[in-house]
């Protein structure tokens, strides 16, 4: 779906991947509706873009998100577009280790999050002669990240979501697609409320992140040409390669260079 003269909606708009796309796609000539719990992070997402529509909404408040739904409807402005951004992680603890507070929280976000959205949204992008749903997973989706545990559970969970809705909507003019992130330089610890200890090893300090602008473009440019899996970043790439090619190997490689990010 090409993105100009459209009229999309992204969560997790206040920052980080978010806002990038907010940026990006108002330049590309879309009408944005830029969500988020944060309402200064949004509004400083809104003077950056200089034309976007900003909505404070906790997206794990179903009763809060089907009103949005409606209030959007009602105003004559149903969606073409929707990109599921807002995303947390856990804190970096073994599962013997994290509260079932935080795996709830996680889990809320994430996934059900994201299920509150499509499940809202989706009788308006029906309507659409053109219309496109944008779920982001993440590398944690597909391949086990020690002291990540849930956080994974939860993105695995979006990626099957997805997978499955875009097989149900293949003969309608909804397009879907799944994101796949690698290490991407955006502050999610701190917007997690989640401190990480500093790597006690040159290996995990030496991972590379891919700037958020540069995801955001990759995301967008995988929207408009309608992919199936949007793969972002290098690392995402080598590891989703690897994990396909013996998933034994790619689970031990990435506990060797994550593993000094974990409390003893």
């Amino acid at each position: 779906m090409k993105v100009s003269g459209k009229t999309i909606l992204v969560t997790g708009g206040g920052n980080g991947i978010g806002r990038e796309l907010v940026l990006q796609l108002v330049n590309k000539g879309a009408t944005v509706i830029a969500a988020d719990m944060n309402l200064p992070f949004l509004e400083e997402t809104r003077k950056l873009a200089g034309s976007c529509i900003i909505k404070q909404v906790d997206i794990t408040n179903r009763e809060a998100v089907l009103a949005f739904a409606a209030e959007l409807e009602k105003d004559s402005m149903p969606i073409d577009g929707l990109i599921n951004n807002a995303g947390i992680i856990q804190p970096f603890v073994k599962v013997n280790q994290l509260e079932f507070k935080d795996i709830e929280r996680v889990m809320n976000v994430n996934f059900y999050g994201t299920l509150n959205m499509v499940k809202a949204f989706l009788p308006q992008l029906l309507k659409q002669k053109d219309a496109h749903i944008v779920n982001v997973s993440s590398m944690g989706g597909f391949l086990p990240v020690p002291g990540q545990a849930v956080y994974g559970a939860a993105k695995a969970a979006v990626k099957l979501f997805t997978e499955a809705l875009y097989s149900e909507l293949l003969n309608t003019a909804v397009k879907v697609s799944v994101v796949f992130p690698g290490a991407i330089g955006t502050n999610i610890a701190g917007n997690s409320g989640v401190s990480i200890q500093a790597p006690k090893d040159k290996t995990a300090a030496a991972i590379k992140t891919l700037s958020a602008a540069k995801a955001a473009e990759i995301i967008i440019n995988g929207m408009e040409s309608n992919q199936f899996r949007i793969i972002v970043g290098s690392d995402s790439r080598f590891m989703d390669i690897l994990s396909r090619i013996n998933p034994g190997f790619a689970t031990r490689f990435i506990q060797k260079k994550m593993r000094s990010l974990l409390p003893n």
